[in-house]
């Protein structure tokens, strides 16, 4: 058996979050490529998640969060990539929270 030290740590990054006023708007971009992420729609309402890997020239539809619905993505082993932007289309009563961890070693 082999005596393997694995030196790398999991830190959290700073949240991404952003109201909704029932138009598309930027929640934040990722800095680093995330581990786990967390997707949390915290409006009472439906928000329509969009991901650009260009800056917001080209918005990709991704998925449709219930009102108050959160997802737990596992990325360890295909990340976002570093620079994906997270754009939000929701009615004006809540807010789009992403938190993530990323590795550091």
């Amino acid at each position: 058996m082999s005596n393997y030290w694995n030196n790398q740590v999991s830190l959290p990054a700073p949240e991404l979050i952003q109201a909704m006023n029932g138009s598309s708007v930027l929640i934040g971009t990722l800095l680093y490529a995330p581990v786990k992420l967390i997707l949390d729609n915290q409006s009472t309402t439906a928000v329509v998640l969009s991901i650009s890997f260009d800056g917001g020239t080209s918005l990709i539809q991704w998925k449709t969060f219930a009102g108050a619905e959160a997802l737990v993505l596992d990325d360890d082993l295909s990340p976002f990539p570093k620079g994906t932007s997270f754009y939000g289309n929701g009615a004006a009563n809540g807010s789009f929270s992403i938190a993530y961890t990323y590795m550091k070693e």
